[in-house]
């Protein structure tokens, strides 16, 4: 077996600020209004989406990479990773002339898989999970002399991902909490370390998917049960770091979990709200605010935006969830009686109403009513809720039959 690795110290964190310095963004962390006022805490937005790849991974895998001996460069370096830490990896390693090999399982995101490609990698897409790209990605580095980065569970990648915290803390005081998106486990683990030898006031909690709370059952000394379809793809881990797990329950550091919709109404609020486009994985530390505002209520709350990597076709499916979810986008069945100039007095009384008809489908075949009747069924875009009925209202104010379907 081999040995436990040595503990991390702050130390190991500020040697890996002065190792990446200059070559990683300083990434804005501002204070939002408008999110604290949603939220009832003073929130403090990082946005560590502007780094180049669109992720923090970039400070552990350049971290690792600049921490290799020359004879270990010349080789290159090897990599599993679902999207963001691949990026990070093969582009510094690209920067940096070192050759670099990246597994990814077969589902991940198209856009991680053709970005990582971009910035140089070789791209092998094996496995079902990260585990089983882990499998594959360690036997090719056994045989090709390749050094592995690992995405989580390395004292080097970790103490990368802690130099986040330093710029957060120096640049924003009086911080109280700071709410961290997990997955292995290595992001909160050296936030956590930094945090504590800046202030050790500052309360550090992570933050999981509901269908992936593989930190929280392992903690609770539970058998790990994840799975299931998750917009955080970022922080879907079955097999969490041992370094992060033993930090974490050695000082007693609790993990919070959030449901999907909560992740994709972060998602939608930030982009909405502050204009920036974040991940699934990246809104969740937001996502947890908009779950328990009166935990965090008057506080003073950091939160790291920590990918902005998602893919279009998914994040335009977000935002029209988020319309419906907000009563802004509303389908509405009306039954008609079937003459000529039915379907125009319906579509003049909704646009009298102030709605915005977004698409229509006229249902003549297989409707239930007299077949002297027509089903019509609107997608009508509104204000808000309220708007909504109100656009109900005035069409059964009108003789119209109305029914709001889901």
């Amino acid at each position: 077996m081999s040995a436990a690795p040595a503990p991390l110290l702050p130390a190991d964190i500020h040697a890996a600020a002065a190792r990446i310095g200059g070559a990683i963004e300083r990434t804005p962390c501002v204070h939002s209004r408008t999110l604290s006022r949603l939220t009832g805490a003073e929130v403090f937005l990082k946005f560590e989406n502007l780094q180049f790849t669109a992720s923090f991974k970039e400070r552990g895998a350049l971290n690792k990479l600049l921490a290799l001996p020359e004879v270990a460069r010349r080789k290159g370096v090897i990599a599993m990773s679902a999207g963001n830490h691949a990026q990070a990896v093969a582009y510094h390693a690209s920067r940096l002339g070192m050759r670099s090999v990246i597994y990814m399982p077969k589902g991940s995101p198209n856009s991680k898989i053709h970005n990582t490609r971009v910035h140089g990698a070789e791209v092998v897409l094996e496995g079902e999970t990260l585990a089983e790209s882990a499998q594959s990605a360690r036997r090719r580095a056994a045989q090709e002399g390749l050094s592995f980065v690992h995405p989580y569970d390395d004292p080097l990648v970790i103490a990368g991902q802690g130099t986040l915290a330093l710029e957060m803390l120096k640049e924003i005081r009086d911080l109280e909490v700071l709410l961290v998106p997990v997955g292995g486990g290595g992001l909160i683990t050296g936030m956590a370390i930094a945090a504590a030898s800046v202030d050790r006031k500052v309360q550090v909690v992570g933050v999981e998917s509901s269908t992936y709370p593989a930190m929280q059952q392992r903690l609770a000394g539970e058998p790990v049960q994840v799975g299931g379809d998750t917009i955080a793809e970022g922080i879907a881990v079955k097999d969490v770091g041992e370094i992060a797990h033993a930090y974490l329950r050695a000082h007693d550091i609790r993990v919070l979990t959030v449901r999907e919709e909560t992740i994709e109404r972060a998602v939608v609020a930030l982009l909405e709200i502050e204009k920036t486009v974040a991940e699934g994985a990246g809104a969740a530390g937001l996502a947890a605010l908009l779950e328990y505002p009166k935990r965090y209520a008057g506080r003073r709350v950091g939160v790291p935006l920590t990918g902005g990597n998602i893919d279009s076709r998914v994040l335009a499916s977000v935002l029209m969830r988020g319309l419906v979810r907000d009563g802004r986008l509303v389908r509405l069945r009306v039954t008609l009686t079937d003459v000529a100039g039915s379907l125009a007095r319906v579509t003049a009384l909704i646009a009298a109403a102030g709605g915005n008809i977004v698409e229509v489908q006229h249902q003549r075949m297989f409707g239930a009513g007299s077949v002297r009747s027509t089903e019509v069924e609107f997608l009508v875009e509104t204000r808000d809720r309220a708007h909504s009925q109100a656009v109900v209202a005035h069409l059964e104010q009108n003789g119209a039959k109305v029914d709001v379907t889901a």
